[in-house]
């Protein structure tokens, strides 16, 4: 792969050139020394951001991505699986509140198209 522009790298990665400014803002990526005024970026620094993208996705934070970076770096495998494991139980207990959510909105529409005198169930939940 050749060096990359800053600009390169965002497209690579599939972000905006500010996102990779901040990423580095907040020690996620290094800043490459300039060769003739210009910072070139190689395949490391590629993996690095999508590997960014990727945990976000995940649904970690900046602040748990930066620790698990820093986990590759010693093979904390316990560690790394402990903040996996927490990820899990927070997207579970969303999950969780997401079917409630539905099944409750299930009901209202249900109710609704019943067709029962008053208002609408609908509106009349969300109105208190």
């Amino acid at each position: 792969m050749a060096m990359l522009t800053i600009g390169g790298l965002a497209a690579q990665g599939g972000v905006g050139v500010e996102t990779v400014r901040y990423y580095q803002r907040r020690g996620l990526l290094a800043e490459p020394a300039r060769a003739a005024g210009i910072r070139h970026y190689g395949e490391e620094d590629v993996r690095r951001l999508r590997f960014i993208r990727s945990a976000q996705t995940a649904g970690f934070t900046l602040e748990e991505i930066g620790e698990l970076l820093g986990l590759d770096a010693v093979d904390d495998r316990a560690r790394a699986r402990e903040l996996a494991e927490a990820r899990i139980a927070a997207l579970d207990a969303r999950i969780a509140e997401m079917q409630a959510a539905r099944a409750s909105l299930s009901r209202l529409a249900h109710d609704c198209a019943n067709g029962s005198a008053g208002p609408c169930p609908i509106i009349a939940a969300f109105d208190h």
